[in-house]
């Protein structure tokens, strides 16, 4: 009957926590199922596609009172740490001191592994004995097995299982476990953020912002590093791309010093915009790029295509409308010295593609061989609109058409909510180009940007017809 009800109350739990979580129901069922004896050792692993996130939580589901912090703290807004102390009771054995190597690695599976809390602890009646601590999941009867008896009998330990009073703090419990605790019961916990330097950036949901500044406080308490929290208050503007931000704890110094694919970028957090999540898609176009080849970075922020591209020995023209981005792109370039390999606009992207990027294209390529093999590449890494800018292109140059192999390629990105967002933003691009694309395309998917949106790149060379106008005979 104990067993039937708690393993109703364990059901109960995990059903309220399962939005937060990410549990399926059958999976709290097969541990319900686990906890009844009906699935010796049945386990289950949950697969998460975190970045930075919070250390997760590793709950135990015998003894969940190990891992929670005194219930006392529900509701809390200030921090106070000293309000999540708590003693629990949990399964140890006491064995001498010069033993105590011998029997960790006896017992290895059945000893206490969480981090933050000692396996070996001082026995305070006798000096030279100490308290081995296990893990109350695998001793939840406070007895050991068969095997493990017998192991012990062989170092000539006396197989009974104390009870020791373990006293848990402020410490010991995990970011997710205190927020957890915290906030009201059933209600989503944030459990990750983005790390720029030494800020974190978070994302609160309208519920969790009474306790905003304790999520921060958590956050930097818990990640060492991290010396200030922030939490966007505002969508991105599309002119410049940065968003309004509180700081939520912590030191109120967003300009921050990062490092991306080997390449270090200082910039001020609060007044460009910079997303950690792209720097594998800044390299996977990068890796494209060949010594002598042309980037026009029409959207190029801080310059996270542009200086790695000049440092591959690329001709680098970048541009942003934002005045900050554009003097952070010259400091930067200054900071990996590419200052001389890089020509930087401060401009609106129409006007930086019929300005500059018409000149170079209509000087460079008349000038080209057949044998030669130089590429010319255009970014628009501007997901919201990019894909409005490439009507530029449309009769951009006068004159024959250069050979096939050296019309420009652009890199165009976009967002899209369509259950086909390739075909979506396949689609988009022809209707502003005025021509069509199928089979002279690709599209990547680079990420996921929230449910039912994903983040696109559409590669695909300029049709002659598109970039040329043939001049009247």
């Amino acid at each position: 009957l104990w067993r039937l009800g708690y393993c109703a109350r364990l059901l109960k739990t995990n059903h309220f926590r399962t939005a937060a979580s990410n549990t399926s129901f059958p999976a709290v069922w097969m541990l319900l199922a686990q906890h009844s004896g009906r699935i010796p050792g049945l386990f289950v692993v949950v697969k998460k596609n975190t970045f930075f996130t919070m250390p997760e939580t590793v709950e135990d589901k015998t003894n969940p009172e190990l891992y929670l912090p005194h219930p006392g703290v529900r509701g809390m807004t200030q921090l106070n740490r000293e309000a999540f102390k708590r003693t629990v009771v949990v399964p140890a054995l006491k064995v001498k001191k010069e033993i105590v190597h011998s029997v960790l690695k006896s017992l290895k599976q059945s000893v206490l592994q969480r981090p933050g809390l000692k396996r070996v602890v001082e026995d305070p009646e006798d000096e030279d004995s100490r308290f081995v601590i296990l893990d109350p999941h695998r001793v939840p009867e406070f007895s050991l097995g068969e095997s493990e008896q017998q192991v012990l009998k062989q170092l000539g330990v006396h197989p009974e299982v104390s009870r020791y009073h373990l006293e848990l703090g402020y410490e010991n419990f995990k970011s997710e476990e205190i927020l957890r605790a915290v906030l009201p019961e059933g209600q989503e916990v944030t459990s990750g953020f983005s790390r720029v330097g030494h800020i974190a950036h978070v994302n609160l949901r309208d519920h969790q912002l009474p306790y905003r500044h304790l999520i921060g406080q958590v956050i930097m308490d818990k990640n060492p590093g991290i010396t200030c929290v922030v939490n966007k208050t505002s969508i991105i503007d599309s002119t410049y791309r940065n968003f309004e931000m509180e700081v939520l704890a912590g030191e109120n110094n967003l300009v921050t010093k990062v490092k991306e694919n080997n390449i270090a970028y200082e910039l001020d957090f609060s007044k460009v915009y910079w997303n950690p999540r792209l720097s594998t898609e800044h390299g996977r176009i990068v890796e494209l790029l060949r010594a002598g080849d042309f980037l026009f970075d029409v959207f190029a922020g801080v310059g996270p295509f542009a200086i790695p591209a000049a440092r591959r020995k690329c001709r680098v023209f970048a541009n942003d409308l934002n005045p900050e981005s554009y003097a952070w792109l010259l400091h930067n370039c200054r900071l990996n010295r590419v200052d001389t390999k890089v020509q930087a606009f401060n401009m609106d992207g129409r006007d930086f593609l019929r300005g500059p990027v018409r000149e170079e294209l209509s000087r460079e390529l008349p000038l080209l061989k057949e044998e030669q093999k130089t590429a010319f590449h255009i970014v628009m890494n501007l997901p919201a609109l990019a894909v409005e800018f490439l009507d530029v292109f449309r009769h951009l140059l006068v004159g024959e058409p250069c050979s096939p192999a050296a019309l420009p390629t652009v890199h165009c990105y976009g967002f899209s909510k369509d259950s086909n967002p390739a075909r979506d933003i396949q689609e988009r691009a022809e209707a502003t180009l005025g021509t069509s694309l199928a089979g002279r395309c690709s599209t990547f998917q680079v990420r996921n940007v929230a449910p039912n949106k994903e983040m696109l790149c559409l590669s695909f060379q300029i049709p002659a017809d598109v970039l040329y106008k043939r001049p009247c005979p």
